[in-house]
């Protein structure tokens, strides 16, 4: 009981020296993603409301910090990708639920929790990064990838990692169980290595002719295209093709970036007021070309970099059936032992 104390008090204690007041005026913002790249848009919402944003950046434990704090937590808003990170706050009881007429005309339902407790603001696809040199074909399925035509020649990034287990899971839900195992299988023979590295690392495997066929999120490639500071990975981008899976058919599995309401939001008000703005067009195209993804507004574009990377038809399965899923993936994952890349 003593640790759980102190734990707590150091934890409001250094809330204290962040966001020195929960004063009118201002919204207090926990969030999985870099503040550079929340910047822009939240500067813009200043801009319009003259509300200050404050943002504490958390690079894991939300939900534990949260709960910890209780009914003492200066957070106002979450802001994370990934739809089974804004499912765990809400299982995990720090958020609550939001009806709002703006909110949820400006984003479609199967962006959204049908409780209201959290909603998608931008998607990336998850997509294979081609070569250019060696694979002349300008289409492919995820079903496809567990052809043996390809053995040896697919790379990815851990089997367990969030990315990938969203995959997996939209597989479920689009073909069944079985065969989603049957396909896992034919996926790990096709390795030509045990999983490792990002999604970045597999355009890089893929430039070095290690692989042809990298599994990753549009939103990297956008980031290696203009990252100036390290510009070998513009080399990485531009060997590379994206190729948009299952796009003649059910369309590309995409996952969010999203927000949610604190359940115990101090400035509810103004917390209420940032999701409004966040849902607008203006937001979205602000937040969707600072962070190479694309807006959930039915009718925004992309930005030019993004739309160099190709059309995107995404699926439309409600992402809270990968929520659903994910249990279930994560275990055929492992039943496969795909971790353990082929065979032979």
């Amino acid at each position: 009981m003593k640790t759980t104390v102190l734990s707590l008090a150091s934890t409001l204690a250094l809330f204290g020296a962040v966001f020195p007041a929960l004063a009118e005026g201002e919204v207090n913002i926990y969030s999985y993603r870099q503040p550079e790249l929340m910047k822009p848009v939240l500067d813009e919402f200043t801009k319009e409301t003259g509300i200050k944003t404050n943002v504490l950046f958390l690079d894991k434990g939300l939900v534990e910090r949260m709960t910890a704090e209780g009914e003492n937590s200066p957070a106002d808003v979450i802001l994370t990708v990934d739809v089974t990170r804004l499912t765990e706050a809400k299982n995990g009881g720090v958020t609550q639920a939001v009806n709002d007429e703006i909110i949820n005309k400006d984003i479609p339902a199967n962006y959204r929790d049908p409780d209201g407790n959290w909603f998608g603001l931008t998607t990336r696809g998850r997509v294979i990064f081609a070569s250019k040199d060696r694979v002349q074909q300008d289409t492919i399925t995820y079903e496809e990838l567990a052809d043996p035509k390809w053995k040896g020649k697919v790379c990815m990034r851990d089997g367990q990692h969030a990315y990938n287990v969203g995959l997996v899971s939209s597989m479920i839900a689009n073909k069944g169980a079985e065969f989603t195992e049957k396909w896992l299988t034919g996926l790990k023979a096709n390795l030509v290595s045990k999983p490792n590295g990002n999604d970045r690392s597999q355009a890089k495997a893929v430039m070095s002719g290690e692989c042809d066929l990298g599994i990753a999120y549009t939103y990297y490639l956008g980031v290696m295209k203009t990252n100036d500071k390290e510009p070998e990975q513009k080399e990485w981008a531009a060997a590379v093709k994206v190729l948009f899976p299952n796009a003649a058919d059910r369309g590309t599995h995409v996952n969010i970036s999203g927000m949610a309401m604190a359940k115990n939001a101090p400035n509810r008000d103004n917390a209420l007021k940032l999701m409004q703005f966040l849902s607008s067009a203006n937001a979205q195209k602000i937040y969707a070309e600072q962070v190479f993804e694309y807006p959930v507004l039915p009718g925004a574009e992309p930005s030019d970099v993004v739309k160099s990377f190709g059309t995107i038809n995404p699926d439309k399965l409600p992402l809270i059936e990968i929520a659903n899923n994910w249990k279930a993936a994560s275990e055929l994952i492992d039943k496969v032992g795909l971790n353990d890349g082929p065979s032979e």
